[in-house]
């Protein structure tokens, strides 16, 4: 298993470039919120901050090409929370399953004992006749 500092430093990059990949996004809808919908900036803030983290619009949009925006802004923001949330975690399930295979392989008679050049015997079926 990696060591300690490894996993620190793994799990401090994911939180940066999901940090910098929630930031991009917050400032596409600030932007888009702003020019389209003809918002104030710190009203825009607002809504693209609402929206990011799926609580929801908060100003009503006045033109059907806003409401568009808000549509795709919201199925976008969508995404990108679920990938942010799966690069925060990636590193954290990765540990738990080396640590899982490490306790595994330590265990006598598991399959991580057979030697990797021998092939597995298919266990005898008594139901088979």
């Amino acid at each position: 298993m990696p060591p300690h500092p490894a996993f620190v430093r793994r799990v401090a990059r994911s939180a940066a470039v999901s940090t910098a990949l929630l930031g991009v996004s917050l400032g596409v809808g600030v932007v888009g919120y702003h020019a389209i919908a003809g918002l104030e900036w710190i009203d825009a803030l607002l809504n693209a901050s609402m929206i990011l983290t799926g609580m929801g619009p908060v100003s009503p949009l006045p033109s059907a090409g806003a409401k568009l925006f808000a549509s795709a802004y919201a199925l976008f923001s969508g995404v990108v929370f679920i990938a942010s949330t799966g690069l925060i975690v990636a590193p954290l399930a990765h540990r738990f399953l080396h640590r899982f295979h490490i306790e595994l392989a330590d265990d006598p008679g598991s399959p991580a004992e057979e030697s990797p050049g021998q092939p597995r015997r298919a266990k005898p079926n008594p139901t088979k006749t």
